[in-house]
């Protein structure tokens, strides 16, 4: 089969012939990749942040995957060759505290496809069934892909936002792009929140204005003071952070309410913060991973009842040197989705 691999950190992947995986363990199952998105977390394994815990190189990246059931093993856990999936990026245990708590983004022995284990940026993946969900006939893979691991992040994000969201309540979201136009859609399915959305580029924005955020704003310097401005200089109620690096987390808690939620789901970048002012405004700071393999359940039925929709970049396999060039740049409008 063909498969993207990383040969060397800092370089850009292969596309190479490489063997097919094959069922290995009872509960393995061989995914034929319909699609997989491209994440900028997969960047950050290209430029070497998991070095420390990823498998010897080469190896294939992608961890945001769906397609349909090739192969299983002998465990019959209710899939078969032939279901259209989408795959958790996770391979968990099942078996450890957060596991069984159903807390499985948190799990003590995951191992994380396209980093700890070959992804999906190839004609075939193997998984856990752990991992699989299965996807609504109305919804195709391509379609699926960014909802594994973006969308994903998003729904956790907005889901643990909902108390804070009161109807007539306000909340910005920093970085239009890849995961917040999908939040975007998910607050407007969650909440009756005022949604203010937050970014450098002009046409991220006009998406986000398009999906419904009732307030876009640029990233020019004066956001904050914007912010406060269209919120009666009350401030927002929840700030979801998807960039998370330069002044966006201190950004972040100057947009802040009086006992308003920082979540950052982005990461890279600093914060700092008086504990005099959490302490006297209740603030709430919050990080937020990846969701947990029923969130996604969740999250693909949303999808297939037309609530939340990827905005897409379709690019081919061989291609894909080429979408991670265009991602680093900011040229990606929405999510790019390799189809092999």
């Amino acid at each position: 089969m063909r498969a993207a691999r990383l040969h060397a950190y800092g370089e850009l992947p292969l596309v190479e012939e490489v063997e097919d995986p094959d069922v290995s363990g009872p509960d393995d199952v061989i995914v034929r990749v319909g699609a997989s998105g491209l994440c900028r977390t997969d960047l950050h394994v290209i430029d070497g942040v998991f070095e420390a815990i990823s498998i010897p190189l080469p190896y294939t990246l992608g961890h945001e995957t769906a397609g349909w059931v090739h192969a299983v093993g002998s465990t019959d856990l209710g899939f078969a060759p032939g279901d259209a999936v989408i795959v958790h990026p996770y391979v968990t245990c099942g078996y450890c505290g957060p596991c069984r708590a159903g807390w499985d983004q948190l799990c003590e022995r995951f191992r994380f496809a396209g980093a700890m284990m070959d992804g999906g940026f190839a004609d075939y993946l193997r998984t856990s069934s752990r991992s699989l969900v299965k996807l609504d006939p109305s919804t195709t893979p391509v379609e699926a892909a960014g909802l594994a691991d973006g969308g994903l992040a998003a729904y956790r994000a907005v889901k643990r936002s909902v108390p804070y969201l009161a109807p007539g309540s306000s909340v910005v979201v920093v970085g239009a792009g890849g995961l917040g136009h999908i939040a975007i859609q998910l607050l407007l399915a969650m909440t009756a929140a005022d949604i203010i959305a937050v970014d450098r580029s002009r046409s991220a924005l006009d998406l986000a204005e398009n999906l419904g955020a009732s307030t876009v704003l640029l990233a020019d310097g004066g956001h904050v003071a914007n912010v406060r401005e269209a919120t009666g200089a009350r401030g927002a109620n929840v700030v979801l952070d998807f960039v998370g690096d330069g002044t966006t987390p201190a950004d972040g808690l100057a947009m802040l309410a009086r006992g308003g939620c920082y979540v950052t789901i982005g990461y890279g970048g600093r914060l700092e913060v008086d504990t005099a002012d959490l302490v006297a405004n209740e603030l709430t700071v919050m990080g937020s991973l990846v969701g947990t393999i029923t969130e996604l359940g969740e999250l693909v039925t949303l999808a297939a009842r037309s609530r939340v929709r990827v905005t897409t970049r379709l690019y081919p396999l061989d291609d894909i040197r080429s979408a991670m060039s265009d991602l680093r740049a900011g040229e990606i409008r929405g999510r790019a989705v390799i189809v092999p």
